[in-house]
């Protein structure tokens, strides 16, 4: 079990670190902490996979005030979705005919919901940036919701003003995301082992013998 776990978490981070590829070559706008890190990427030269990554271990500082700890699955997200981002902009095309731009961004958006599910369903922690906004909700009683809203109107916020991309694609997403990952959580989640019922042993009848 542990196996496939592992497998379904890697598998799902490449997916992801491709969406992302997908997103950005599409043109059409990219999803709030996408904005945040293109923006940073506009600034700064690097890659947007590099600052993925180096966002990725800055949020984690954040998680030590909010007393969360990160799985296996926490540290291979923080790493392995920026290196996959950038393997998918060497791989991919940019397109700028509008209907290649339409088709890429529903392939984003497809992936990224089958990659989050996948990922999300191994079980092995959650990635930084949802670590923080669980770990905000428990830290100050706010519901999950408005820690996830307030944090991404921040970032997106802050992405537009370095130069991210806001588009249809970042609406689009902030609609279609979340039903698409529940809808599809239902069949990537690994079940949690039961611990097997022992036995019951037959009554000994020389001693329950009248």
């Amino acid at each position: 079990m542990m196996t496939r776990r592992l497998l379904q978490l890697l598998i799902g981070l490449a997916m992801y670190g491709m969406s992302l590829a997908m997103f950005i070559r599409a043109g059409l706008g990219l999803d709030p902490w996408d904005v945040f890190h293109q923006g940073l990427a506009v600034k700064t030269g690097l890659s947007i996979g590099t600052v993925v990554v180096i966002v990725s271990f800055l949020v984690l500082l954040l998680w030590i005030p909010l007393r969360q700890w990160p799985g296996i699955g926490t540290l291979c997200n923080a790493v392995l979705v920026g290196v996959f981002a950038d393997v998918g902009l060497a791989l991919i095309p940019e397109f700028s005919h509008p209907g290649g731009q339409a088709g890429m961004l529903a392939g984003a958006i497809v992936l990224n919901g089958i990659a989050s599910a996948c990922y999300i369903g191994a079980r092995l922690g959650p990635g930084a940036r949802d670590g923080l906004m669980t770990g905000l909700a428990q830290r100050t009683g706010w519901s999950v919701r408005t820690s996830r809203t307030g944090i991404e109107i921040v970032v997106l916020a802050a992405g537009w003003v370095l130069g991210g991309s806001i588009g249809i694609g970042t609406v689009l997403y902030a609609v279609a995301i979340g039903p698409l990952v529940q809808l599809l959580l239902q069949r990537f989640t690994v079940p949690e082992l039961t611990k097997p019922e022992l036995p019951v042993a037959a009554p000994d009848p020389a001693v329950t013998a009248p």
